[in-house]
């Protein structure tokens, strides 16, 4: 299958462009450039959702303290 865009692949995942832009940077998302586009493979996106389910993502959560005024 070709690969698709990665605006599309936004779009119709409902994530923000924002955040594929970090999971990119981070390493998390692996994405093919060509001709200057992103564009990522059904198999980056598979491997991806594995991961996710995995937790290899995760961390503890915190909680901000209060800032005092």
């Amino acid at each position: 299958m070709p690969p698709i865009c990665l605006d599309k692949f936004a779009t119709d995942s409902g994530l923000c462009t924002a955040t594929l832009w970090r999971y990119r940077k981070k390493g998390w998302l692996k994405t093919l450039n060509i001709c200057g586009r992103q564009y990522i493979t059904r198999t980056a996106i598979a491997e991806f959702n594995m991961r996710a389910e995995r937790g290899e993502f995760a961390k503890e959560h915190r909680t901000p303290r209060r800032s005092r005024r």
